[in-house]
């Protein structure tokens, strides 16, 4: 019996060690190297691809000597000769007998298993039988594997469904063209009639680019006490008798009123575009079944002196508003559906959702062109994110990061809480005077290996840093994006709200909400053992490799034989780990922390790895930052951030002279930039369907149902929630931009006669902290889960909002009060 013990694990061990045995240096092609290099610096730097980087130096020279030399190729496996594991744990053969109640008396193969602290456990054979946890798992999870295969087939049908029906909608249908007509409106109140084709009409969708004042721009005082100019628009039928005579008129619309500039002003006005959708009185009586006696016109009055010429297409078949919400809050559940129960991956979830409603709009018969959907994509955005993204990467191979992360931890004595109120300030403060996103891409890798040398889970430090960069956001125009839509509205800065009004403004509300959102995230974290990981850290850190390495070895493919045989050296590595692991379950045990001892291990284990570098990407963040501050001077702005954010990643990526730039290329969140423009596309698209019209639409009816002395108050109430509940689960790009038009309509209505300021700081709150309730409902959330996943760290939705969504609802409230005391009770505008 224990000859046969021994020997099966003797075989074990010789099959495991020729099947993870690593590729020898003379086997290592320059394509496979090139496959390496483009790998992250920590997966490229192990101990398990030292034939590549041995045969890197030995063709492209030996690499900088802040670099740690190479260790042993073997070092976390056994070493036959002195009997040691990976992990530090010393294992020595010996023979067990005893004697047990339910049997007779047996004598197997024991191992003792000591490890760096000196304990030690006896395994024995069932120990050794037992440690198979693939045969294990698949006969506990038979009857649950049997479910999900059918949830799985189930999943693939559904989706298998939507993309038929997407793809009949889009096969089926063109693509919408505009028919562009010119025509001048006669002066001085004389009719311009325009025919229309089609007399069994519903509805007709109008759009016009003319000579039109802005909403937003001031109303211009004419010396010469002329009735403001105006445009009058409206659809008339014509309805004949069987001879054919024409029987009567009648308007068959409501009266579309647009404001125009005064006549001399008409050769030097910038073009504007209009639209509108008229809903037609339907046909009554014997004219119903015989719509061959109607006929449809639209009729364009002006009462300036001059001819006012216009642009219009006319779209005999628009969407059907009512029915086109409906469309919309489906999709949108739908995309929410597949990422809080991470049906797909979020990504594909977005690029479903969003091909759906173009296919929606195709149905519809308002199917847009390639260059339509590509307008519709924010570039600034990506191009910010795609700068800052190459910044990042190339900076993390200085080693700054880990540095800063142990310098955090020197500071702080190791203390959990004071450490996370330093990262939460820093990150609120950074946020106000940056864009989040690039603050947000700065500060996670930091976060990240804070968190990894204080054994702390990095998922709950970053939420709570995220949800601080949306709040310090809020407190200046240039710190989020809906607050530079809020700020560059030419009547909202016309109108007293410059920089400095603004923060002012804002930063006692921003400062009590930070407060009270320390408090609701000190009392859900109140248990320490909630920002921990739920294993020993070790096991936790051996869970965390395996992630990294499979998710490298899942983005290479076996197209060619270099990344296959740099594909099988990360599986190899994999497999070797999860051996570990199983060890490290079995014989893990809680190390006493020494802060002192761990302080000094840290500080020589993450020192600058390569200083010159370091010194070429602080030029280049310098000159990024500088033009960011600039941004927010209206007078020196020349370079959008986008536009800057590029501009310091060429600069870095000159100084550094990198010739691999498949290497930095890899390093890039691909997969966010295109879950940003698949948002985008279906952002727009849902827009175009009416979706977000309607919560406008609805926000200015309940406003202007009340009565006067309360109206203030409401519109504030109305504007801060609206925004917030919305801009939680919408992008808040295009949902800032249609609040910001209500907000200037409900301010220039003479009726109403409302404060402008008040509402715009309702706006500016909502818009900005509602992005804490949900992943998706800012920017910087989704490039912060990004980050993290690419660093072996997941969060789902459902994790993000138990702690976004208390904390976004305690914001408002706070702002509530602060809104209302301030600006409804003492009138501080």
């Amino acid at each position: 019996m224990r000859v046969k013990v021994g020997k099966r694990l003797w075989l074990r061990k010789r099959r495991s060690k020729r099947a993870d045995s690593y590729p020898k240096p003379s086997e290592v092609t320059e394509g496979a190297l090139q496959v390496w290099r483009a790998l992250p610096e920590r997966i490229r730097q192990d101990p398990s691809l030292a034939s590549f980087r041995q045969e890197h130096e030995r063709l492209h020279g030996y690499e900088p000597a802040d670099v740690d030399p190479l260790p042993n190729d073997d070092a976390d496996d056994h070493d036959h000769n002195n009997g040691k594991i990976g992990d530090g744990s010393s294992v020595h053969f010996v023979r067990s007998s005893g004697q047990n109640k339910n049997s007779n008396a047996f004598s197997q193969i024991g191992i003792n298993v000591t490890n760096e602290m000196g304990q030690v456990r006896i395994l024995d054979g069932r120990d050794v039988e037992n440690n198979n946890e693939d045969q294990q798992d698949e006969t506990e999870h038979h009857g649950h594997s049997k479910i999900k295969k059918y949830l799985i087939w189930f999943k693939i049908a559904v989706l298998l469904v939507v993309w038929g029906v997407f793809t009949a909608f889009l096969m089926s249908t063109n693509e919408h063209v505009d028919e562009l007509k010119l025509i001048s409106v006669p002066k001085n109140g004389t009719e311009r009639v325009f025919p229309i084709t089609t007399a069994e009409l519903s509805r007709i969708g109008l759009s016009l680019t003319g000579a039109f004042r802005l909403q937003e721009a001031e109303t211009v005082q004419d010396p010469h006490k002329r009735a403001p100019p105006l445009l009058e628009i409206y659809v008339e039928r014509a309805y004949y008798n069987e001879s054919g005579e024409r029987a009567f008129d009648e308007i068959v619309s409501t009266i579309w009123k647009l404001d125009l500039v005064y006549p001399e002003f008409l050769d030097t006005t910038r073009e504007t575009h209009k639209a509108h959708q008229f809903q037609l009185k339907p046909l009554e009586g014997d004219y119903a079944n015989n719509t061959n006696l109607t006929e449809l016109s639209l009729h364009f009055v002006s009462n300036i002196d001059a001819e006012l010429p216009l642009q219009l297409s006319i779209d005999e078949s628009p969407i059907y508003k009512k029915e086109g919400v409906i469309y919309a809050a489906v999709v949108l559940c739908g995309l929410y559906v597949m990422i809080i129960w991470e049906i797909v991956n979020r990504t594909f979830a977005a690029i479903i959702a969003s091909t759906l409603s173009v296919g929606i709009l195709a149905a519809l018969n308002s199917r847009p062109s390639m260059v339509t959907i590509m307008g519709w994509i924010d570039v600034e955005t990506l191009l910010l994110l795609f700068g800052m993204m190459i910044l990042v990467a190339i900076l993390s191979e200085t080693g700054v990061f880990d540095y800063l992360a142990v310098y955090a931890y020197k500071i702080t004595n190791g203390h959990v809480w004071p450490l996370i109120n330093c990262l939460c300030l820093f990150t609120a403060i950074l946020s106000s005077f940056l864009d989040n996103v690039t603050t947000v891409l700065l500060m996670t890798p930091v976060t990240i290996r804070l968190c990894e040398v204080m054994s702390l889970n990095p998922v709950p430090i970053l939420m709570c840093m995220v949800i601080y960069s949306n709040i310090g956001g809020a407190l200046t125009p240039v710190g989020d994006p809906p607050n530079v839509i809020i700020a560059s509205n030419s009547f909202i800065s016309k109108n007293g709200v410059n920089f400095a009004i603004f923060t002012l403004h804002m930063l006692p509300g921003v400062v009590l909400v930070m407060f009270t959102s320390y408090l609701q995230l000190r009392y859900k974290f109140r248990n320490i053992s909630d920002l921990q990981f739920k294993e020993s850290p070790e096991v936790e850190e051996l869970r965390h490799e395996i992630h990294v390495w499979k998710r490298a070895a899942a983005s290479l493919s076996s197209y060619s034989k270099d990344e296959e045989l740099v594909r099988q050296t990360l599986m190899k590595k994999v497999n070797r780990l999860k051996r570990s692991l199983k060890k490290k379950m079995a014989t893990a045990v809680e190390p006493a922390i020494n802060y002192q001892q761990t302080l000094e291990n840290l500080q020589a284990k993450y020192p600058i790895r390569n200083k010159p570098l370091l010194i070429k990407c602080s030029c280049a963040l310098v000159f990024v930052i500088s033009l960011f501050f600039l941004h927010s001077v209206p007078e020196l702005q020349r370079l959008s951030l986008g536009w800057t954010a590029l501009l310091g990643a060429i600069f870095l990526i000159i100084l550094a002279d990198i010739e691999d730039m498949e290497a930095i290329l890899a390093r890039v969140e691909w997969s966010t930039l295109l879950f940003f423009a698949a948002l985008f596309i279906l952002m727009e698209a849902l827009s175009e369907l009416g979706l977000i019209e309607w919560i406008g639409n609805m926000t200015e009816n309940i406003i202007l149902g009340v009565g006067e002395e309360s109206r203030l108050m409401v519109a504030v109430l109305i504007i801060l929630w609206v925004s917030a509940i919305a801009s939680a689960f919408v992008d808040n790009i295009p949902l800032t931009t249609m609040m910001v038009k209500i907000t200037i309509s409900l301010a220039q209505n003479n009726t109403l006669n409302l404060p402008l300021q008040p509402l715009v700081w309702a706006l500016a709150f909502g818009a900005c902290l509602g992005g804490n309730g949900t992943l998706i409902g800012a920017s910087a959330n989704v490039v912060c889960a990004g980050v993290a996943e690419q660093h072996g760290y997941k969060f789902t939705f459902l994790q993000f909002f138990k702690v976004g969504f208390p904390v976004m609802i305690g914001s408002i409230i706070i702002s509530t009060g602060y809104l209302l005391v301030s600006h409804v009770l003492f009138a501080w505008h």
